[in-house]
């Protein structure tokens, strides 16, 4: 199924699922996908679904439509096209090929730890490290104690590595326990997972789950960054950069050489890519 992707200076304002023939683009209310600004007129634009085909036509616009930067009349639209209308973009996705493009965009920007210097990302989870210890030291007594009831000393940690015993002809298995021996009623509330979302260029409306310790992103050479994943939450670290001090943006600020905490619906800015930071709740 195809979508279109509403954005305006690279924040996603909406997403559509095209599941009918018709679609009509404009500023007044009766438009499938209305875009309340002037630049934009009664009824811009109109696409066409027919099968597994998308066409997108110009209604005499006043401004005009774009796609890619050029003007149209009539256009077949392809998986990953631009549209312009006034101030406003929408990116038409074909989900046929979204998977590819997901691992297109994994491998364009998420860099593999074996492919990163080691001292590099050593200094990024010290970092990281320090940053966690630093804001514990600094929370009231009771949220103190409720972080540390997440954390798990060595021996139970690698217990949990363990994999589960298959019980003895004659033992009896507590039903309560899980197949680790955790009691749930007792065990601690798992940080939830957290995904980064692309703001801006050909990669729009991609996302990316954070489900690892450490998750390594940018372009060698240019700028890369370290995203780490620890029972406190989720840290930005500066990893390298082409230049000095280029360091990536969080809400437009430099980050530094130190880490950051991240928090729900924060932008990020990496590499000439912008994205959107949103923790699962």
């Amino acid at each position: 199924m195809a979508r279109l992707i509403l954005s305006l200076d690279n924040q996603v304002l909406a997403e559509y699922n095209m599941t009918k023939e018709r679609y009509t683009i404009g500023r007044l209310p009766d438009n499938d996908v209305r875009i309340d600004n002037p630049a934009v007129s009664g009824h811009h634009s109109l696409i066409i679904n027919i099968l597994n085909d998308s066409f997108l036509e110009d209604l005499n616009s006043t401004n005009g439509t774009y796609v890619n930067g050029k003007l149209i009349k009539k256009h077949a639209l392809q998986h990953g096209d631009v549209i312009t209308i006034g101030h406003h973009q929408l990116r038409f996705s074909d989900q046929q090929v979204n998977e590819p493009e997901q691992d297109e965009f994994e491998k364009t920007m998420v860099i593999p730890a074996g492919q990163q210097n080691a001292d590099q990302l050593a200094k990024a989870e010290a970092a990281a490290e320090k940053a966690a210890a630093t804001e514990q030291d600094e929370q009231p007594a009771y949220q103190a104690d409720a972080a540390a009831a997440v954390k798990l000393d060595p021996a139970e940690a690698a217990a949990l590595d363990e994999a589960p015993k298959a019980p003895s002809m004659g033992e009896k298995v507590s039903h309560s326990d899980t197949a680790h021996g955790i009691d749930p009623a007792s065990a601690p509330n798992a940080l939830p997972l957290a995904k980064l979302q692309v703001l801006s260029g050909g990669f729009a409306g991609r996302e990316l789950e954070l489900t690892k310790a450490l998750t390594t992103l940018g372009r060698p050479g240019v700028q890369v960054a370290a995203i780490t994943r620890r029972a406190e939450g989720y840290y930005i670290v500066h990893v390298e950069s082409g230049k000095e001090g280029d360091y990536p943006l969080v809400n437009g600020q430099a980050i530094g050489a130190q880490a950051r905490k991240l928090q729900d619906n924060d932008v990020l800015q990496l590499a000439g890519v912008k994205m959107g930071f949103f923790a699962s709740s």
